[in-house]
């Protein structure tokens, strides 16, 4: 199955590997450390302010698309994807 995740990008329901947070994403070291060695991977579908940010193998969104909404999307696709909150 394919989830919406802003502007006009559908990703694999399969290939993600990770929904976080705007806060979460703000206030981890790990994660600002991940993004700078990802730069060239990164993706972004908001114009300013993100609400998420999704990591697939090949790119990292930065998504105007909520974390909450973006799961109802995973669990109304039917997918077999496993969901940790």
């Amino acid at each position: 199955m394919y989830i919406h995740v802003g502007e006009d990008v559908m990703v694999r329901s399969s290939e993600i590997i990770a929904i976080l947070e705007k806060d979460t994403v703000h206030s981890s070291e790990d994660i600002k450390q991940y993004l700078s060695e990802h730069q060239d991977a990164v993706v972004h579908l908001a114009n300013g302010n993100f609400k998420s940010m999704i990591i697939t193998k090949p790119h990292v969104y930065l998504s105007p698309i909520a974390p909450g909404t973006l799961k109802k999307r995973l669990l109304k696709s039917g997918s077999d994807v496993e969901i940790d909150d």
